[in-house]
């Protein structure tokens, strides 16, 4: 199977399922769903960075400092959230994420999806999937935030990114 053929909750405004529809066909139509955000950290602190392959479906070639993806039809945020930082990491046995917000993305052209942010310590060597994964760093958060103005990012993880950075400094 595909990733395009893989089958999504379809979901409304308040993030209640009115629906299923296969990846490919929810991208072409626009049609609201779920995603899972996974910030993962090293036992140094750094943050795993990594640039999409450019194969990917969405945002393809672009960088981002979460691991996620979509979450599949049936599935909850928490089992996405775990398999989604397992399998891009190529690790198995990490610790179930912790869940942080949850929030409505708009890509500013009626496009939503809704997002949530999860974190997550990693002390595993990584072995991210060659098809997901172009090129993979952990970076100290100082670094991050240097590379924000001169690298692209995803949208939907920059916007995430803004947001948890607001979260951390509420304290």
């Amino acid at each position: 199977m595909s990733a395009a053929d893989e089958m999504l909750d379809i979901v409304d405004e308040n993030d209640q399922v009115v629906g299923q529809s296969p990846r490919g066909e929810a991208y072409a139509l626009g049609l609201r769903h779920r995603c899972v955000f996974v910030l993962a950290r090293d036992a140094e602190d750094r943050i795993f960075v990594h640039r999409r392959t450019p194969t990917k479906l969405l945002f393809p070639s672009l960088h981002d400092m979460f691991v996620g993806g979509v979450v599949g039809a049936g599935e909850s945020y928490d089992a996405a959230a775990l398999r989604e930082a397992e399998e891009e990491l190529g690790v198995t046995g990490l610790p179930q994420p912790r869940h942080l917000f949850t929030f409505l993305y708009d890509n500013g052209s009626g496009r939503t999806w809704w997002s949530a942010v999860y974190e997550v310590r990693c002390a595993l060597p990584v072995h991210p999937q060659a098809e997901e994964v172009a090129w993979h760093d952990f970076l100290p958060e100082a670094e991050v935030e240097r590379r924000l103005a001169d690298w692209e990012w995803v949208p939907d993880g920059l916007a995430a990114y803004e947001r948890l950075k607001a979260l951390w400094a509420s304290g």
